[in-house]
């Protein structure tokens, strides 16, 4: 019979075997569910699972290790993800690709915040943490963000679940798009275009792949470059909510710089001046992200209750289809104009 340790130093170890052996389980078995499924997808319903059935009844015995997974590994993961990004990255796709990825990341951004708190009634933290994965890199974007607002599990939830939904639509329609030759994009621009506007890593390769291999290299290399953007939107939102957050008769606001930004960026850097044969260590590295990144999902789903996400309705969701179609027609729009 299993025994659980109420103490403190117990249930951080218990909390954090816990997740750890979630992550292991969506990363051996998100490969077997498909080549676009992501390890991070899986964990984060495994946590749902287990946190909407058994382990509420011994959530005490757990707590402090599914904190700590959370957010301070969740932050190392952030930074660990620069080494999947290079300087060498931007220089293959050009400045066009990186001007459309801006103003898609910005676009789909403000547009997701708008439309969420104007015309939804979203309350501006699910509205961030949706526009935030749908405008750079889907549940990684999302989780970074909630680091920075320290928004409620279940919103930081529901904005994945939205990602992936659209996402995973995304793998659907774009093919179609390409077979049909209702866009005006040879195999190249076509992975300019998927790469800018498609949530997910795995869902560009995935996309990519469908088509064919230059399709696919282009779209990937144009997905990490979007990626790249993240640390800046970052330090921006952070700035924004420190001002929000001030009182009218403070004389200087303090700005709480995201150090896992900044950290991500120079990772980043330095990235891209190791030489070529550190790179088994960068895939070693790699794959520990991943797998910090499935812990961090894992804590998530174990702490969001199904009641809580329900309060919030269909809206989420409608935001999400709003926001999918402005990626894949505005996206093609800025697109054609561009490349």
């Amino acid at each position: 019979m299993m025994m659980f340790f109420p103490c403190q130093k117990a249930s951080f170890l218990q909390g954090l075997l816990l997740c750890a052996g979630l992550a292991g389980l969506s990363v051996v078995s998100a490969p077997m569910l498909g080549k676009a499924v992501s390890p991070l997808l899986v964990a984060i319903m495994a946590g749902l699972l287990l946190g909407n059935s058994f382990y509420p009844h011994f959530e005490q015995y757990f707590n402090d290790g599914t904190r700590f997974a959370q957010k301070q590994i969740l932050r190392t993961a952030i930074v660990l993800y620069g080494f999947k990004l290079t300087i060498h990255d931007l220089a293959q796709v050009g400045w066009s690709a990186l001007l459309i990825d801006a103003i898609m990341v910005v676009s789909t951004f403000l547009l997701a915040v708008w439309l969420g708190r104007r015309v939804f009634g979203i309350d501006r933290d699910t509205s961030v943490l949706i526009g935030s994965g749908a405008a750079i890199c889907g549940a990684a974007a999302v989780l970074a963000t909630e680091s920075v607002l320290k928004a409620e599990p279940y919103k930081v939830a529901v904005a994945v679940v939205t990602v992936v939904v659209f996402g995973s639509l995304a793998m659907i329609v774009y093919p179609v798009l390409y077979s049909l030759h209702i866009l005006p994009f040879d195999a190249a621009q076509f992975g300019v275009y998927t790469g800018s506007t498609v949530h997910e890593v795995a869902q560009v390769v995935a996309v990519g792949g469908s088509i064919s291999p230059e399709t696919a290299n282009t779209a990937v290399i144009t997905k990490m470059v979007r990626v790249m953007l993240l640390a800046p939107f970052l330090l921006v939102l952070s700035y924004v909510s420190a001002r929000r957050k001030s009182q009218p008769n403070h004389l200087q606001n303090k700005i709480n710089i995201p150090w896992f930004a900044v950290g991500f960026i120079a990772v980043a850097g330095l990235n891209s001046l190791l030489p070529e044969h550190f790179s088994p260590w960068v895939r070693r590295i790699i794959h520990l992200d991943d797998f910090l990144l499935a812990m961090a999902m894992a804590a998530l789903g174990l702490t969001t209750r199904a009641s809580t996400i329900s309060k919030v309705g269909i809206l989420p969701f409608k935001l999400g289809l709003y926001v999918f179609v402005w990626l894949l027609v505005g996206g093609a729009a800025v697109n054609w104009l561009l490349v």
